[in-house]
């Protein structure tokens, strides 16, 4: 393989799959296999494929993991809805990917319900093997209006005779995800739908992901869980955001971590992690070094 071709390589995706608690986990991975290891998980409808932007920027650096989280994208739906749509089912799937993947040690890139499965998991099943730690427009504790609006176009999914109405669907449904490109919007349709008995279109999850807030109701409040982390962590904000209130990112930089705060303008919840500065925070979060891993000083 000439060099060319290796870096082209690590700058494409491969799908692949890893059966996890009992459950097949679809990702896609980036980057060379012996590069440090990122693992991007996606919000609570989405799939892996909203991090393609930012893994890309990334892959020359690191091996990227993008799962579906159980129920959505080409992972398995759960056959126990009320018992596994919560965090400590996905925190536990998230440390089977890691174990499955032979990772001892990585970093975690979360969006929304990705942001909430990591620090989770970082106090709980992944505790000491996380050593970066970034979330995505999302605190410890949410809003009840922000959750509603959320329950409003992700409980009953529409269908739609077209992928070009579910893109426009998409398009109006995630506006606070900020710009995004006319290619990123279809790709973001195209990796997104599936197709119903009826020959309609509709999104690629299973609509019973939601009941994770009326079985658990409290499955997002998670202050105990948040105090008790130590490593580094970058909190990204849009500046419009109605799901992470101003004074609760504040509280989270005074709070557990103390986490490096940023807010991006011209977007709400959440960033999509898809233009320079956003790519460059995360870049440079990533970059530090992971002091934990280093070796003890010789005496």
């Amino acid at each position: 393989m000439t060099q060319a071709t290796a870096q082209a390589a690590r700058h494409t995706p491969a799908s692949r799959y890893l059966r996890c608690e009992g459950r097949e986990l679809h990702y896609v991975e980036w980057g060379a296999p012996d590069a440090p290891p990122v693992i991007m998980w996606h919000g609570l409808a989405r799939t892996g494929r909203d991090f393609d932007e930012l893994a890309q920027a990334l892959a020359g650096d690191y091996r990227i993991i993008c799962p579906d989280a159980i129920g959505r994208g080409l992972s398995q739906w759960s056959p126990d809805p009320a018992a596994e749509y919560r965090l400590d089912f996905y925190a536990r799937l998230a440390r089977a990917l890691a174990d499955g993947l032979g990772l001892a040690r990585l970093r975690w890139v979360g969006t929304s319900m990705g942001g909430a499965t990591g620090m989770h998991a970082a106090a709980t099943t992944l505790r000491d093997r996380i050593s970066h730690l970034v979330v995505n427009d999302i605190g410890p504790t949410l809003p009840q209006p922000a959750i509603d609006r959320i329950l409003a176009y992700a409980g009953q999914p529409p269908a739609f005779d077209t992928v070009t109405e579910l893109e426009a669907w998409l398009r109006a449904a995630y506006k606070p995800y900020g710009w995004q490109s006319d290619e990123q919007w279809r790709r973001m349709a195209e990796t997104s739908v599936r197709r119903l008995p009826d020959g309609r279109v509709t999104a690629h999850y299973d609509p019973a992901i939601v009941g994770q807030f009326s079985h658990h109701p409290g499955d997002y409040e998670r202050w105990e869980g948040y105090d008790s982390l130590r490593m580094p962590l970058l909190l990204l904000r849009g500046a419009d955001s109605d799901l992470l209130l101003p004074d609760v990112a504040h509280a989270m930089t005074q709070r557990g971590p103390r986490a490096q705060r940023i807010d991006f303008p011209d977007c709400g919840h959440a960033p999509a992690l898809n233009v320079a500065p956003q790519i460059n925070a995360v870049r440079q979060f990533l970059a530090q070094p992971d002091h934990a891993a280093a070796p003890a000083p010789a005496h």
